[in-house]
């Protein structure tokens, strides 16, 4: 059930639209698979380091029984945010946008998907979010959690990857449309994750 719960978070994330998701095709189109897989490893390891900062930030609370209410809410909360967000996103004109960083070399691409990934502060709390989730409504600790969160991110950069591969293979069928059609997915998957941990914590 752990592997279940987190291929379905998984693969939520995985088409959650962002400037990461446009860097990593804007990156694959341009300059190739090979630099799109660097900056999906640079990806991997920001999310790796919000994750254990969203764990070591909760873990000091989540087994006081006073606080699991609040987190439980709290977490449900963000959750909802970014599903509500990401159905206003839908109905907007997406455009790629590249982003530079001026590193050089081997590393560049590592580094840019690594900032990138995580100037914003958006992302820990969607990592603040899934970590309450993880915790609280499904009780995940120990090894379990590590599993959860290990699926998650194995998910995730295998997705990154393919989204990197596609991008320069069916070019023609990233289309704005196509966009929206993600967005309002993930809005009203995250929504629901979030309404369920409300159900769950009332």
């Amino acid at each position: 059930m752990v592997v279940v719960n987190a291929l379905i978070f998984g693969l939520v994330l995985a088409v959650l639209i962002g400037p990461v998701f446009f860097t990593l095709l804007q990156t694959s189109i341009e300059k190739g698979l090979n630099k799109a897989i660097l900056v999906a490893i640079g990806i991997f390891f920001s999310d790796v380091v919000y994750i254990n900062l969203a764990y070591f930030g909760l873990s000091q609370f989540i087994n006081d029984s006073e606080y699991k209410e609040w987190i439980g809410y709290t977490g449900g909360g963000i959750l909802i945010v970014f599903g509500i967000v990401s159905l206003f996103k839908s109905r907007k004109k997406t455009n790629i946008v590249h982003r530079s960083v001026s590193v050089k070399g081997f590393f560049r691409y590592i580094f840019k998907g690594f900032i990138i990934n995580g100037v914003s502060p958006f992302v820990l709390l969607f990592w603040l979010g899934a970590m309450s989730m993880a915790t609280i409504e499904y009780g995940y600790s120990g090894e379990t959690l590590v599993l959860f969160f290990g699926v998650i991110m194995l998910i995730v950069f295998i997705t990154d990857v393919i989204k990197a591969y596609l991008a320069g293979k069916l070019r023609a069928l990233i289309t704005p449309r196509l966009f929206t059609i993600l967005n309002v997915a993930v809005g009203l998957a995250l929504i629901a994750f979030g309404l369920r941990m409300f159900v769950y914590s009332w």
